[in-house]
């Protein structure tokens, strides 16, 4: 969820400038902002770009996982791909089908597992509390 909130305030920021342009050319008075991610390709594509990309670049962490301190890690490979966190964003998609039951699934299965986990060969794991240094 905090990574959404993130990719709603990149969406915001990003269609900005055209709202204002709008609003100049129109004269309504009215800022006005669509955030409609799985409408169109374009939202979708930031999606899959954002989540694969930051969790690839994070070394299986987002924001939004780094916040609450867990990380994806790779069940076949020592590190995550490119490949394998674009893999794993798709895979979003799927864990949404049928209201959600993909996600749903990480309480029933035996190891955790989403379905975009098991597309992608890959678990979440929660990070071991670092010592603080005196």
């Amino acid at each position: 969820m905090i990574d959404l909130a993130v990719l709603v305030v990149i969406f915001g920021l990003a269609a900005l400038p055209s709202a204002i342009q709008h609003r100049a050319a129109h004269s309504s008075g009215a800022l006005v902002i669509s955030f409609e991610p799985f409408d169109g390709l374009w939202g979708l594509l930031a999606m899959v770009v954002y989540f694969g990309v930051s969790t690839f670049l994070g070394k299986g962490q987002t924001l939004g996982k780094r916040l609450v301190r867990i990380r994806v890690v790779s069940l076949v490979h020592d590190h995550l791909t490119l490949w394998h966190s674009l893999e794993r964003a798709l895979g979003y998609a799927a864990s949404a089908l049928e209201a959600g039951f993909g996600f749903a699934q990480y309480f029933i299965h035996p190891n955790r597992q989403t379905v975009h986990d098991r597309i992608a060969e890959t678990i979440v794991i929660v990070e071991p509390a670092r010592a603080l240094s005196a």
